[in-house]
């Protein structure tokens, strides 16, 4: 592993009269870079979202369809590993956003005013009652996601529903093949 080098790589009297103009740009420059990384996160967990959205609905029209079991559980495997994607991609951005804010941070030692790790104070790093880093909520919405296809995959391999080819095709009063006994009403 490179030894990690320090933020500033030259005094202001080796750089030169214009050190304080150029590191005011710098960090105007990786304020932004910080505000692109935001986007491109939120961007990423609203498309992760439509995509749950979409397996859910193609779960709910494979098991309405009941023409092949295969699909009930291939969806919710396939919900389920894109949790665990989108989980990777939430602590990845985490990570580079707190790298990203720690080197503000030194670039503010700098500067006249600090405004980022005051506004850090104020919302007791979040760490308070009053503010919740986005970071600590937003797990949250695959985990749910994640369950929920874990309770449709063991739903699906437990209960046959009752409108598949089998109990279509079942004498009147007679119970399909597979489909559990309670959910048949002469029982």
């Amino acid at each position: 592993m490179e030894h990690e080098k320090g933020l500033f790589r030259t005094s202001p009297e080796a750089y030169g009269e214009q050190y304080r103009q150029h590191l005011l740009e710098q960090y105007k420059l990786f304020v932004e870079a910080a505000d692109r990384v935001s986007a491109r996160r939120t961007s990423a967990n609203n498309y992760l979202l439509t995509v749950n959205a979409f397996l859910v609905t193609l779960y709910g029209l494979a098991s309405s369809l009941g023409q092949n079991k295969a699909w009930v559980l291939v969806v919710p495997a396939a919900g389920f590993l894109v949790c665990l994607t989108w989980l990777a991609l939430i602590r990845s951005y985490r990570d580079l956003n707190s790298a990203k804010f720690k080197v503000i941070h030194e670039l503010e030692e700098q500067l006249p005013a600090a405004l980022f790790d005051r506004e850090w104070d104020l919302s007791q790093r979040g760490e308070g009652k009053a503010y919740k880093p986005l970071t600590h909520i937003e797990p949250y919405i695959p985990l749910v996601f994640a369950a929920l296809y874990v309770i449709l995959a063991v739903y699906a391999l437990t209960v046959q529903p009752a409108n598949t080819p089998s109990s279509l095709n079942a004498p009147p009063g007679a119970a399909a093949l597979g489909e559990p006994h309670f959910l048949n009403p002469e029982n």
